[in-house]
């Protein structure tokens, strides 16, 4: 893997897991609830230059990372109700770069955006929790793709996420020596 790709995937690319079992789940979940402390340790003392610094270059910067949480897990939060309560709806896909270039995620302080994290992850982590097996085969239409996402390997996909994108700012944060 080239330095290039080891900084836009530096846990690697999602691979859906073939069999995601009870024990699975439970770490997962377990990833979701404690991404918001997790997060915050990592950036609560950094200042606005560092939040405005890249992780790689052609990049985010952080601040347009921590944003991209706030709003990618909101969004993933409502796609998990909506196949809760709907069946098999198609979600709406949205371009996550362009909302990355709003005002909103360029420029504001991110003690919004990580009180939204902390806020969603609690919402999520306590329906997670209260889920069955059968609701975890429900499903939701994902048209960009073109298929169907069963709720456990959506589940691992945003674990997943979380982890991806604190590795960003984790890697960044130790090559800066912060």
């Amino acid at each position: 893997m080239s330095n290039l790709e080891h900084k836009k995937f530096p846990i690697g690319p999602f691979e859906e897991p073939e069999n995601i079992c009870d024990i699975k789940l439970d770490e997962l979940i377990k990833v979701i609830k404690d991404f918001p402390g997790r997060l915050k340790n990592l950036v609560e003392n950094f200042s606005d230059d560092q939040l405005d610094t890249q992780y790689r270059e052609g990049g985010w910067t952080v601040r347009q990372v921590v944003n991209h949480l706030a709003d990618s897990h909101i969004n993933s939060f409502m796609r998990l109700k909506l196949a809760l309560t709907e069946e098999n709806p198609t979600i709406r896909p949205y371009d996550e770069s362009k909302w990355a270039e709003l005002q909103d995620s360029l420029n504001m302080p991110i003690k919004p955006a990580m009180r939204m994290i902390k806020g969603t992850h609690q919402r999520w982590t306590a329906l997670l929790k209260s889920m069955t097996n059968k609701q975890f085969e429900r499903t939701f239409h994902h048209p960009e793709q073109n298929r169907n996402y069963d709720l456990r390997t959506y589940l691992a996909h945003y674990a997943w996420h979380c982890n991806h994108h604190f590795a960003h700012i984790e890697n960044l944060k130790k090559e800066k020596g912060w």
